[in-house]
């Protein structure tokens, strides 16, 4: 009896220890050492190179000394271990890691499939590509509801991608090519996404209207896929098999055709060769009227009157130097400015290069081979007659910066009302962030992107600080008015145009400051307001977002940043640039110093300026924000490409 009692209080007291220890586990310091024993665990799985000697459990700063570790608040939040031959069916003893937000284990050799990873709740980057892992992809990994990454591809997967894919609200990059995946991809829907690649699979059926925005690349061989982007055309309901040959060609073939259907067939359809007899004859008849119509209104139009120009081939429509419509003039404002007149304009070869709220641009081609752009105002308010106009474009031509693009004339007339300024080959800013984001992209380097910004700042200082009586604001700073000349300098465009037109021409797409007024019919502008607007551009240099993909861009950055995933506003394409960290992070914060709800919160721009040019030089400003408490997840998920190559910015 006293040993059965001495049993049961030896018992009591193995459980007693037992829940202490989970308890102890479960908290504090201990939680580390639980971190640290399953990463040994997989270490004696997979090490069979040696790879993880630093992995030594007497070690007395794991986190510091152990090869790819990286810990944050006591736990293992960063675990990067690329192209170290380790092998074996080792991944699941890192679901005890509960804390992790990145984990790369691409380019080894690892086998087996993936295991459930759910417990991963905090799980951001994970990347596994280049392996040997089997088997299909598991649902669990859906339920990583942080998930931002996820790199599957050449590894020897197979089965369905699983469309519980679309539960993931902030999936931005998705590849898993180069793999054995197979069944329809018709139902996948992830709107945010930027990056996929689903190539080099066996995947069947139509691409989905929400994924045909990227390039034919990104599905490239899978034979069964068809619709947009690609070539091949959906023929059948879901599918890209071979349509069945046609009954008819089938039953009037040689050798199967039923007796006594002859004379019947014949009269119950027309011959092909009446088919093309008749659209023939439809599209001669067409031509002959269409050639007589044009030869009647052609000889009653005056042979230089604008009115038989073409929409979107000319620029000018509405003004002629005949009738009664008032005649102008050109008005140049360089001696040394080649002259030519609106008739010039009349013959020259025109493109449409976009239409804003201030008016179309437009790109003309002299007889001289010299190019120039255009823009057409809208109507302008009615308290600006002639003279005023006239006044305000005058000031406007003497605001001369290397990072401005200069006005070089301006024809006035009742009617038309044009601009003429020097012509920008390079683009627009918006084009080089945000033109073609898939796979063939060339990346945007940190350095290209910190030099747009501080030629931008330049520009829109010296256009804050050039008149004092008035005070003149640029009114719409966007990424599409900052544009790149022949040397790829970037230079602002459009600058002093908010009088011309109404205040919702600088309101829309996500760059209105929250004080513009709401009668968006009177014109507005002012120096706060640009630095809002400059300070959402900065925001779409440093995540890669169009200001109008999010409803509003500092507020979204503002509540990751507040859930402590700063690193993860980032672009994509700044991931694998190294040594940044610092500036970036100071460059988001002075773009949400920029953005401040609060006109009175946001610096000058003069002191902008000078912020981006210590960012540029190498250092951090003299303002940081701290990323959290947590250290960045800058593992390079991009693939080997050549250096980067900028269109000298």
């Amino acid at each position: 009896m006293a040993e059965k009692k001495r049993r049961w209080i030896s018992l009591q007291w193995l459980l007693l220890l037992f829940v202490l220890l989970r308890c102890a586990f479960s908290s504090g310091s201990f939680s580390l050492s639980s971190d640290l024993a399953g990463l040994l665990a997989f270490k004696s799985l997979c090490d069979t190179s040696g790879e993880l000697l630093s992995w030594n459990s007497s070690a007395p700063a794991p986190c510091s000394s152990w090869l790819g570790v990286s810990c944050s608040q006591g736990r293992v939040t960063r675990l990067v271990l690329e192209s170290l031959s380790l092998s074996g069916a080792a991944i699941a003893p890192l679901s005890n890691l509960t804390e992790l937000r990145v984990l790369s284990l691409k380019s080894n050799h690892l086998s087996g499939s993936i295991p459930d990873l759910s417990s991963l709740s905090a799980l951001k980057l994970l990347f596994l590509s280049d392996n040997s892992l089997s088997g299909p992809i598991p649902s669990s990994l859906t339920t990583l509801s942080r998930l931002y990454r996820l790199d599957l591809s050449s590894n020897l997967l197979y089965g369905p991608i699983p469309l519980s894919f679309n539960r993931l609200p902030h999936l931005l990059t998705l590849r898993l090519d180069s793999n054995r995946l197979t069944g329809s991809i018709s139902g996948l829907a992830l709107p945010n996404l930027q990056d996929l690649n689903l190539s080099s699979n066996a995947l069947t059926g139509a691409v989905p209207p929400s994924l045909a925005s990227f390039p034919p690349a990104a599905f490239a061989g899978n034979p069964g896929l068809c619709g947009a982007p690609l070539q091949s055309s959906c023929l059948s309901t879901g599918s890209a098999s071979i349509v069945p040959p046609d009954t008819t060609t089938v039953s009037s073939s040689p050798g199967s055709k039923p007796e006594g259907t002859d004379e019947p067939r014949r009269r119950s359809g027309i011959s092909r060769a009446a088919v093309i007899a008749i659209v023939a004859g439809d599209f001669a008849a067409l031509v002959i009227v269409s050639t007589i119509l044009f030869l009647y209104f052609w000889r009653k139009i005056p042979s230089k009157s604008p009115s038989h120009l073409h929409e979107g081939e000319k620029i000018v429509y509405s003004s002629s130097p005949y009738g009664n419509f008032e005649r102008g003039r050109m008005v140049f404002f360089e001696e040394t400015s080649k002259r030519f007149e609106l008739e010039d304009l009349l013959r020259s070869s025109a493109e449409m290069l976009g239409k804003g709220g201030y008016g179309t641009a437009y790109k003309a081609v002299l007889d001289d081979g010299s190019v120039v752009a255009v823009k057409r105002l809208r109507e302008t308010p009615s308290a600006f007659g002639k003279r005023e106009f006239e006044q305000h474009i005058q000031a406007l031509a003497r605001i001369r910066h290397p990072n401005l693009v200069s006005l070089k004339a301006y024809y006035y007339a009742r009617d038309e009302k044009l601009l003429v300024y020097e012509f920008m080959p390079g683009g627009s800013v918006y084009s080089l962030l945000h033109g073609n984001r898939g796979p063939g992209r060339t990346p945007v380097g940190w350095d290209v992107r910190v030099r747009v910004a501080l030629a931008a700042a330049r520009g829109l200082a010296y256009i804050h600080t050039a008149s004092r009586s008035p005070r003149l604001a640029h009114g719409n700073v966007k990424a599409t008015n900052i544009l790149l000349d022949k040397a790829g300098t970037p230079r602002l465009s459009d600058f002093g145009l908010a009088l011309l037109g109404p205040s919702s021409a600088a309101r829309c797409c996500g760059y209105r400051a929250p004080e513009a007024p709401s009668d968006a019919r009177r014109p507005w502008a002012s120096q706060r307001g640009d630095v809002y607007a400059f300070g959402v551009v900065l925001l779409e240099l440093l995540t890669g977002r169009a200001a109008s993909e999010v409803s509003d861009l500092p507020r979204w950055v503002q509540s990751v940043v507040r859930e402590e995933w700063t690193a993860e506003v980032f672009d994509l394409e700044l991931m694998r640039c190294k040594g940044i960290e610092e500036q970036m992070v100071a460059m988001l914060q002075l773009a949400l110093g920029c953005t401040a709800t609060s006109p009175d919160q946001r610096p000058k721009i003069t002191h902008v300026v000078r912020m981006i040019e210590d960012i540029h030089s190498g250092g951090a400003g003299d303002t940081s924000v701290s990323p959290s408490h947590e250290s960045f997840d800058s593992v390079s998920d991009s693939p080997s490409v050549s250096e980067d190559a900028p269109p000298g910015a």
